[in-house]
């Protein structure tokens, strides 16, 4: 209790105070736009940090981090141009609500949901971290390969009303996924000789393309009026969800929580993974499973609750085994041994005032966006007025930008170009994108620890249905293929009768 008084102090000091404001501000502007990841924002900050003392450093790294998660919502549901990966989700049924008119509804449900989110997991960080910490370790190939496959089929829920187009997405990004050098044998595969894909398909210049260039073509054709009809515009003056809205999300967002926290544990998972499988876990809990994808509030609840529960989860293997749980968290151990603490045990010994300063910081950081995002709701909502011809160039030009940041690369570029154009005839033809995003994600995880398995068990397939914790995952996966199948099932009985 001595050192979270300590770290509570420290926190409210005015030097830290004006860190946190800075670096939720300068978080929320890097998850908005395309091509600024939370992975690069907390890279970009390290530097800052030098000179800093630990604990101000620590402040400005976690803020940074939490914050540009949240960010990624913002311009998913105004223009559906995801900040990050872990925004896909949340455009599903965010930018639906923005056309509606209820674009500032669908951000502050966004807020309510990403403080709840954060909330959840900075208690889960504080309270049970060394314990959840000894959950990641028995995961072995065998679980990592059901959880990718689990992802998967996240897709059903996902694309239920048009599951072959939706299928035939995923396997192109299945395709897309091997390519690069084989991770056992160090082969070329589909490079075609270029450098720039060794390291196989880069995420980021793909989820660009398909989600912001594509979107900055559409809002280029020419029409009357801003981004939304005048209607629109008109009723996008809320900025809160109704009080019944909340009501009927509120088990959503336990669930979402819960569901971001133990996946931010297993390293390698990562947020867009979360907000997919608790998406998809909310349709097939909801009463009207069918409104999803059209504008659905409880949709956007659950993928900002997931995919800002994973930030406490992930810190969780980090700071007590040293084990990073994504990139961002990577980088954060780079930026702890920049002021000699080193991710272990010793964390919460040697320099647990350090340590719990950063965990306390968390909670006002998410407390800081909340605040911040409610108040600059109804001035983002604004940008639903600029007109299309304006607007699309804007954005292609961050994409550009954005997209050229990552790795000083004219064929990312290209490739975000051309993915672009890709997503603009997928949506035309309605092909839905997200799968073939989530597939790209997925396909090195489940290909790498597949081939691991397999290689530990000398090619025995049965080790994927021995150990407890697998087999309890493989049934996890057969009742999320069963029971949306059963649901259409019985609605079609229904219809019948």
């Amino acid at each position: 209790m001595d050192i979270l008084v300590t770290a509570f102090a420290n926190v409210v000091a005015p030097a830290a105070l004006l860190t946190l404001v800075l670096g939720t501000l300068a978080g929320i502007l890097i998850g908005s736009l395309p091509g600024l990841s939370s992975t690069m924002g907390v890279a970009l900050c390290i530097p800052i940090t030098f000179n800093m003392p630990p604990e101000l450093a620590l402040i400005l790294l976690g803020a940074v981090y939490v914050s540009s998660v949240y960010g990624g919502s913002v311009t998913a549901i105004l223009l559906r141009t995801p900040g990050t990966d872990a925004s896909i989700a949340t455009a599903l049924d965010g930018y639906p609500m923005a056309v509606a008119g209820r674009g500032g509804e669908a951000i502050g449900m966004a807020t309510l949901a990403s403080l709840f989110g954060g909330l959840v997991s900075v208690f889960v960080l504080l309270a049970i971290a060394p314990p959840l910490s000894k959950v990641a370790l028995a995961f072995g190939p065998q679980e990592y390969t059901w959880l990718a496959i689990f992802g998967l089929v996240t897709i059903v829920g996902v694309v239920s009303e048009r599951p072959v187009k939706g299928v035939l997405a995923a396997a192109l990004g299945l395709i897309l996924a091997t390519v690069g050098l084989d991770a056992f044998t160090g082969e070329q595969r589909y490079t075609f000789g270029r450098s720039e894909l060794f390291d196989g398909v880069p995420l980021l210049p793909v989820l660009i393309g398909l989600f912001s260039v594509s979107q900055a073509f559409n809002l280029c054709i020419p029409r009357s009026g801003g981004v939304l009809s005048g209607k629109a515009q008109r009723l996008a003056g809320r900025n809160l969800p109704y009080w019944a809205d909340l009501k009927r999300c509120f088990r959503t967002l336990c669930r979402s929580s819960v569901i971001g926290s133990i996946v931010g544990i297993l390293p390698g998972a990562g947020t867009s993974i979360a907000a997919f499988i608790s998406y998809n876990e909310a349709r097939r809990h909801a009463p009207n499973p069918e409104n999803f994808g059209k504008g659905e509030i409880e949709g956007v609840a659950a993928s900002e609750a997931a995919n800002n529960a994973v930030t406490g989860g992930t810190l969780i293997p980090t700071l007590t085994l040293g084990i990073p749980g994504n990139a961002v968290t990577a980088v954060f151990v780079g930026g702890l041994t920049i002021h000699g603490m080193i991710p272990g045990p010793s964390l919460f010994t040697q320099h647990a005032e350090s340590t719990y300063t950063l965990i306390v910081s968390l909670l006002f950081a998410n407390l800081m966006f909340a605040v911040l995002g409610l108040w600059l709701c109804r001035y983002m909502v604004q940008v639903t007025r600029v007109p299309g011809a304006v607007l699309g160039p804007l954005i292609l030009l961050f994409s550009v930008v954005g997209t050229y940041a990552l790795r000083n690369e004219m064929f990312d570029v290209w490739l975000a170009v051309g993915c672009g154009l890709l997503g603009y005839f997928m949506e035309r033809w309605r092909y839905p994108a997200a799968p073939l995003v989530i597939a790209l994600i997925l396909g090195p995880i489940l290909e790498v620890n597949f081939r691991r398995a397999m290689q530990i068990s000398q090619w025995d397939i049965t080790t994927f249905f021995t150990r407890p914790l697998s087999l309890a995952l493989c049934l996890l996966v057969v009742l999320a293929l069963v029971i949306p199948l059963w649901r259409r099932w019985r609605q079609r009985q229904g219809a019948v009768a």
